[in-house]
């Protein structure tokens, strides 16, 4: 039951790992990705749809974007939304694709998407801690209700704790990396 317990943990864990990931591939850099339009939704024939399911993505120089839509009539909405995103950037439409040129960071904009990045870190750490908190108490109510003894919960609260360390220490270096990112000029 313990260990059902910490891997159930574990897993959840992974997830909350694979989530930050998506968030700090989703702050913008001095380079252009597609990763930072995943978050973006578009309104497609009335229902909002993802941008990656709607649009190739090809990056033909470092700061510049092109979208091709995959339907064409699709186009005013994606530039739309583009527009209205926090990314910072204005789309150009040619009839054929979508052109995003990226502005060149400024210090002051590196030091607001490093601050996004150490909230988004700290949420992820925050989410570990709850998964921590919940497989915690659900080994108490094992050790209480007389299903496991003392010795194989205080094991068990260590795997946990050796667990939640590892994974905190995944999400430092996943910020460390991207604050580096954003600091190369």
């Amino acid at each position: 039951m313990l260990d059902e317990t910490l891997f159930e943990a574990e897993e959840k864990m992974e997830k909350a790992i694979e989530v930050a990931k998506e968030d700090f591939a989703s702050i913008r850099t001095g380079r252009a990705n597609a990763a930072m339009f995943s978050k973006l939704l578009v309104d497609y024939y009335g229902a909002p749809t993802p941008l990656q399911q709607l649009a190739s993505f090809q990056t033909p120089e470092a700061r510049t974007m092109l979208i091709t839509p995959f339907d064409k009539g699709s186009m005013a909405e994606i530039e739309k939304s583009i527009r209205d995103s926090d990314l910072g950037v204005n789309p150009s439409n040619d009839g054929h694709a979508i052109r995003c040129i990226l502005p060149e960071l400024t210090q002051d904009r590196r030091k607001d998407y490093i601050k996004m990045a150490h909230r988004k870190g700290e949420d992820a750490k925050i989410s570990l801690r709850n998964i921590r908190r919940s497989a915690k108490d659900q080994i108490d109510k094992a050790v209480k209700d007389g299903g496991v003894g003392e010795d194989e919960g205080a094991r068990a609260e260590k795997e946990l704790e050796a667990l939640t360390k590892k994974h905190v220490e995944l999400v430092d270096e996943l910020l460390k990396g991207k604050e580096a990112e954003l600091l190369q000029v």
